[in-house]
């Protein structure tokens, strides 16, 4: 790929980039449908996990229901809910409106099971498979009139069952037959494994044709989630019994307060190989003859492009090496003054990817510390609650207060990562929201560092239980401090996902409140009174020591953010210098 089309290619994936950098690229429609991206409900959400036994009872309660009102039998009932998807109620208007057709498109036969397996008949016939000669009573029957050996009958099943779902709608081995291979002659025909794995087959049917009910995504979990809600507003996170947080709606990773268009624009942007093309376009030039794409990689500046072509360049000025003696290139080239388009988009292409870089690491060490965090939890979940429970005599019933704030650090982490996607879709223009944002990001980061330094660490100090410092009484106070500290950060991380959640609003608000203050002073600096006019500038005055006062704060302890926070308010308002 040469020069021109790598940039033009780069520049058409990183939209979102250049209109942060370059006003020219941007567009006002761009930066609402960011807003509304970002806007999200604060509604809560109803969710129910379910074990595998309650699914089947579910399930039972369904086929059921189906065997009772259209009198058909276990099986056969199982077969027309699989078809109709679970659905009882279309099933129902199905069948009474016209009872032919749905046995004819699930391929069910009005027969009597003992057909399907004759047990005396000792008539001598063919298979229609292996076309061997055995006994009657040795073959099976989907009901039709054409009969297979039982081992070939297994052979066909077994095939089946290990190819997946597709078993569940098995049809007679004859190609021209639609009769259909049900529940009955899997559980006569198959092993005990390929049973079980009908019935799972079966099962995920029942969970995958629901509209509220789907497995949980977390490596090797059998629970099912039930989400009951109308699926239109607020948040869709999920925390299942195995520790895995997902967005029941998308299926990522949770990630309130961000909406999933957002986060599925971010993952996409992770996993696209625009990352690597961009970072091409940034560190490396292209040959000035041949036009393919250089990289630098000894000290000098003296350039030779690689074989068939062989071009001898300036690093610096890309001009020709023959005759060059480094003044050509030194002097500097006014704004205006003829830079490069190529030199130009280079530039813009480093600031973004130096950008993306800063929120990509933040991103990645968040999700990385609080994977290790879960680790951690479920090390003190199996081995250190008993040994502190030795220890100190007390019961793991009092222990407690180290598992909330081990699962505290995990949702932290989690919620701090996605703050950083938040963070790197915020439009240039609006820069009081970045600055407001990143104010509230500091700020719960720092108490969330703060309780996982206790955990982590001082934690250790009780479990070794070799100084001390490690006595009963230094263990009581260390339960108050985790504990507090415990309950400061939840309410750090409920006030930035409040604000987040809400589209950082507190700023529309003081930005508007700000624009009405200057109207009024404007209509009346149109008398003539120099009083008037006095107040106005005492206005700006006021206003401007605001923003000083959000800048030059004195630092707060523990106890006074978290009375702040409690209160629903930026702890930036209170302990101001005046």
């Amino acid at each position: 790929m040469d020069s021109d089309r790598l940039l033009q290619y780069t520049f058409s994936l990183y939209s979102d980039d250049q209109d942060y950098y370059d006003d020219d690229f941007a567009s006002d429609d761009d930066d609402r449908d960011l807003e509304e991206n970002r806007v999200n409900s604060t509604n809560e959400k109803t969710f129910l996990l379910l074990k595998e036994d309650d699914l089947v009872q579910r399930q039972e309660k369904d086929i059921t229901n189906v065997t009772t009102v259209l009198s058909v039998p276990r099986d056969s009932a199982c077969m027309l809910l699989v078809r109709y998807n679970w659905d009882v109620i279309r099933l129902h208007e199905a069948w009474f409106q016209d009872e032919a057709k749905v046995r004819g498109s699930v391929g069910l036969l009005e027969v009597d099971p003992t057909v399907k397996f004759p047990q005396t008949d000792g008539k001598i016939v063919d298979c229609g498979i292996c076309f061997d000669s055995v006994r009657k009573c040795d073959t099976a029957t989907c009901g039709c009139d054409h009969s297979f050996c039982k081992m070939c009958w297994k052979a066909y099943v077994s095939t089946a069952v290990n190819d997946g779902p597709g078993c569940l709608t098995l049809r007679c081995p004859e190609p021209s037959c639609d009769a259909a291979v049900g529940p009955d002659m899997i559980n006569e025909l198959a092993t005990v494994t390929e049973r079980k794995r009908y019935d799972l087959f079966c099962l995920r049917t029942y969970v995958e044709s629901s509209n509220k009910i789907k497995w949980c995504p977390g490596p090797g979990c059998d629970y099912a989630v039930e989400f009951d809600d109308d699926f239109e507003i607020g948040s869709y996170d999920v925390s299942c019994f195995c520790k895995h947080g997902f967005c029941w709606k998308c299926m990522e990773d949770a990630h309130r307060p961000l909406d999933c268009e957002t986060v599925g624009k971010w993952v996409l942007k992770n996993n696209a190989e625009a990352e690597n093309t961009n970072w091409i376009l940034a560190y490396t030039k292209p040959c000035p003859k041949c036009k393919r794409s250089i990289e630098k990689n000894n000290g000098c500046m003296h350039m030779t492009c690689r074989q068939p072509c062989g071009y001898e360049f300036c690093w610096l000025c890309l001009g020709p090496y023959r005759g060059h003696d480094g003044r050509a290139c030194n002097a500097y080239t006014k704004e205006g003054g003829g830079v490069p388009e190529a030199e130009r988009k280079r530039e813009l292409a480093k600031k973004a990817i130096e950008r993306y870089t800063h929120y990509y690491e933040r991103w990645a060490a968040n999700e990385k510390s609080r994977k290790q965090a879960l680790s951690d939890l479920h090390k003190i979940e199996t081995v250190d609650l008993m040994t502190l429970s030795l220890n100190y005599c007390q019961p793991e019933t009092r222990l407690q207060f180290i598992i909330d704030a081990w699962l505290q650090i995990v949702e932290c982490r989690r919620v701090l990562k996605w703050t950083y996607t938040y963070g790197y879709y915020i439009p240039k223009t609006e820069e009081a929201k970045r600055m407001f944002f990143e104010y509230l990001q500091g700020e719960a980061e720092s108490g969330l560092e703060r309780l996982h330094l206790c955990a982590e660490k001082e934690l250790q100090t009780y479990i070794m239980n070799e100084d001390d410092d490690a006595s009963e009484e230094h263990f009581n106070s260390f339960r108050v401090k985790l504990s507090d500290l415990t309950t400061v950060t939840r309410s750090y991380f409920e006030n930035l996902v409040r604000a987040l959640e809400n589209g950082l609003s507190d700023v529309d608000s003081h930005e508007a409140q700000t624009k009405d203050g200057a109207g009024l002073d404007q209509d009346a600096a149109g008398g003539s009174s120099s009083n008037v006019r006095g107040r106005s500038r005492s206005g700006q005055a006021s206003d401007g020591s605001k923003r000083m006062r959000m800048t030059t704060r004195r630092p707060m302890n523990d106890i006074q953010r978290h009375a702040a926070w409690m209160a629903g308010e930026s702890s930036s308002n209170d302990q101001l210098d005046d």
